[in-house]
């Protein structure tokens, strides 16, 4: 298949970009520079553009955020006006561009953050209940509704619910974890905190089986949840601490609370197998 890809050079899209490119697809990044780290075709693109002409493709496949660096939920910073223009208007120009080329299928890497904000250990499904309380999950679900307005026999759409993205890119050396576990090193005081997350190599598995049984889906419309480990923050610096020989550094205090957890149960019936335990220690084990 021809896939177009936005988003090709951040965390999440580099794991996609070279899966699709391992699995044989042909790629064309939209963007505002090329793909420097595999071979990709390019095309000049940014979630400004007010004209946008999307090739020729059967897969568009929607990774770009604009956002303060390090930043989703209050990645609008002090100019939320330019975040809802740029991410929510330029995003659904884009799905509008995207259908009226002839692509087949959008996939648009959306967010937890579209759910309601739970005090419970409540089980997420793709049916619970919406209603985000910051501006980032809003505008994820904005978009995830003008996507489904827009879908029809033609046009397939695929939103993914994705938690947080663990895991060095294809191309990096930095992850999400870097400054977190530089600082711990130092010897600072690591806030507490309890989330939900997924490797990067396994959020891209999840994307190639969608895109591999397309062909057997009826709904326009589908919506799946990635997520796979439910993880304290203290048990992850405990590994690094491990792993780093820091016996007597001092492990953050367990997160109060509780948080909802993201059921993927559509993904697991296509066969999607995510590494669990296994995986956050082979990555812990990878870093020098």
């Amino acid at each position: 298949m021809h896939v177009l890809i936005t988003g090709g050079s951040g965390l999440v899209g580099r794991f996609i970009a070279d899966r699709l490119h391992r699995d044989g697809h042909q790629l064309t990044a939209l963007g505002r520079q090329p793909l420097d780290w595999l071979k990709a075709g390019y095309q000049s693109w940014n979630l400004s553009d007010t004209q946008v002409d999307v090739p020729q493709a059967d897969v568009l496949i929607h990774c770009a955020l604009s956002h303060i660096p390090g930043k989703y939920r209050d990645g609008e910073g002090d100019d939320p006006h330019g975040f809802i223009e740029r991410n929510a208007e330029g995003t659904v120009r884009l799905m509008e561009r995207s259908k009226a080329a002839g692509v087949a299928h959008f996939v648009f890497l959306s967010s937890r953050a579209v759910y309601s904000e739970v005090n419970n250990w409540a089980v997420l499904s793709e049916t619970a209940e919406t209603d985000p309380n910051t501006l980032y999950g809003q505008v994820k679900l904005v978009c995830e509704q003008a996507l489904q307005s827009l879908c029809d026999d033609r046009f397939k759409g695929t939103s993914l619910r994705a938690t947080g993205v663990y895991g060095t890119a294809p191309g990096t050396q930095e992850h999400k974890w870097s400054d977190l576990f530089a600082a711990f090193e130092r010897g600072e005081s690591i806030d507490p905190r309890l989330g939900t997350e997924v490797h990067g190599e396994d959020l891209a598995d999840a994307v190639a089986r969608i895109l591999d049984n397309a062909s057997q889906r009826n709904a326009p419309f589908e919506v799946f949840n990635v997520s796979d480990l439910l993880l304290d923050r203290q048990d992850l610096i405990k590994l690094y601490a491990e792993h780093r020989g820091l016996s007597g550094a001092a492990l953050p205090q367990r997160a109060d609370g509780s948080v909802g957890v993201m059921e993927p149960g559509k993904l697991k019936a296509l066969g999607w197998a995510p590494g669990g335990k296994e995986r956050l220690q082979a990555f812990i084990g990878s870093l020098n």
